[in-house]
This record gives structure tokens, sequence and C-alpha cells, in this order.
């Protein structure tokens, strides 16, 4: 089960995950089993039983979430749309294989329809099999899912969704373009007059370049831009970044979350993500 492959290493009969991050810093895990290993026509896919996080979902080496973790980001960059705007009906996934902020957007009975793009299959399969803490076996009707390049899917809509969520991964081979300001444009032409957008920005300590070219982007399409945090253990540093672009107004409505079934979100999280550190306002 174990292919040969730079990230997995054996040591005192051990198995370990030794993730990267731009070669200054390596985070390694150990790993009780190997659930899922496969190849598919994009990267590498698998999930690993560790031992502090649960079940996690690795591509090419990189930690993507956790049972144990992966609720906040989920909730987050779902959740904290979701009460801003008065009332999404149809909303775009970009990215999001893992199922899990489908599966917090399900939790709203006014949405009616969910488009779900993810270019790789096989990550969604695996993960409503494997990963269920994560994905809840995602089986909702008003989900559909889109196995395609979400970047050439959301240049052919316009004026069509009320939120779009750009669920990708770190800014490096395919998913480079989801950072681009060409991008942010379409999904600017794909939303309703009323649409706001949401995209994960990365780490505050470690990729702020990243950060605020997202940020600096986003706030020159749009008629508001906003940025938020969380902490969320898994991802380098700990500490994450989340970016809103509306094309009216930012005024989160806290008591939309109230009654929503959440492990980290509520109505204070709310309140209080959009409060920034004093370095991150001076970097934005």
């Amino acid at each position: 089960m174990e292919r040969n492959k730079p990230y997995l290493s054996r040591k005192n009969g051990d198995l370990w995950l030794t993730e990267d991050e731009y070669d200054n810093l390596k985070v390694s895990y150990r790993i009780k089993d190997v659930i899922f290993d496969q190849q598919s026509s994009f990267q590498d896919v698998m999930i690993l039983e560790s031992y502090h996080f649960g079940r996690m979902l690795v591509l090419d080496g990189i930690v993507q979430t956790t049972s144990v973790d992966g609720h906040i980001y989920n909730e987050m960059i779902s959740h904290v749309p979701m009460s801003i705007h008065p009332d999404p009906k149809k909303v775009l996934i970009i990215g999001g294989g893992d199922c899990g902020v489908a599966k917090e957007l399900c939790k709203y009975d006014g949405v009616e329809h969910i488009d779900m793009v993810e270019i790789d299959e096989l990550v969604v399969k695996t993960c409503i099999e494997h990963l269920p803490d994560v994905s809840g076996r995602l089986a909702d009707p008003r989900v559909h899912f889109v196995f395609d390049d979400g970047v050439i899917f959301a240049a052919g809509k316009k004026n069509e969704y009320d939120l779009i969520i750009v669920d990708s991964s770190d800014p490096i081979g395919p998913a480079k373009v989801l950072f681009e300001k060409d991008f942010y444009q379409s999904l600017h032409e794909a939303l309703k007059e009323d649409g706001i957008m949401v995209c994960q920005s990365q780490s505050p300590i470690f990729h702020a370049d990243v950060m605020k070219q997202s940020y600096t982007r986003i706030s020159e399409l749009f008629e508001e831009a906003k940025m938020y945090t969380a902490v969320v253990p898994t991802y380098p540093g700990g500490f994450w970044s989340f970016t809103i672009g509306s094309k009216q107004h930012i005024q989160p409505n806290p008591s939309k979350v109230s009654d929503k079934e959440t492990k980290y979100v509520n109505e204070q999280i709310v309140n209080s993500c959009f409060s920034l550190p004093q370095f991150i306002t001076e970097i934005l």
C-alpha cells in the first residue's frame, strides 16, 4: 500500500508523513495506517489515519483537512459568508473536494442549488467513502457535482450565483490560477448584483505576500472587501485568513448561524472574526 514517495518514511518502525513548507519548515505526523492510496490523473490522493488528528486527506504529500480540525476551516469559509448574504439560494463551490463546505451549506434550508466544481473526481469519491467526519458522506440532491476545471466553468457564467466559495489548495501548480485577478474578475461577473465571494487567502505569517495580493485584487474588483481569520491547527502556522468580496456591502447577521449545528462557528465568532491583529492591518 505504501508506494515509494518522499513524504512517507519509516523511523524506528513507525510510519511518518513529513510535509515541507517552502523548504523552510517541516511538519511531521506519526501515522497509524494508510487507509487509501491512489494516483489520480492530477495528483497523489491518500487518506491516512494519524495519531492526533484522526483521518486526514493528503494530496501530493500536503495535508488538506483532518477529522479533528477540518470543521474549523469548512465552517468559517461557509457560515461567515452565509451570515452576510440576505438570502442565498444558488451557490457555487470551486474546489472543496473533501465535501466539507457543501455539507455546511446544506444546513441552510433556503439554499436551493449548489454547484460543486472539483477537477479531481477521485478526491470526492474517496472523501465520501473514507473521510466521513469531514464529508458527512454527503448525499444531498441540492448538490450537483461537476468534475471540471473551476476556472473554465466560472468563466462561462454571468449573473448566476448569490455566493461563490473558492475552496482552493495552496497557490502552487494547478491551483495557482485560482489566485489570479482574471479569475476574480470572472467570479465578479458570475455573481448576481448583490452577490458575494469568499476565498481562503493563506497564512498571515508564512504567506503574507499571497494574503495581501488576494485582498488587493479582490478589493479592486468588488464594492467592498474584508478579511477575517481563524485558527486551523494543521495549516502552516495555525493562523489562517479568508477574504470576502461583495458587490454591495458586508454586514454580517450573526443570528443566522445561531440555529446551525456547528462545532466552531457561533454568533460571537461571526462578530469577532473580522477584528484583525495590528500587523495584518498594516500589511493590508
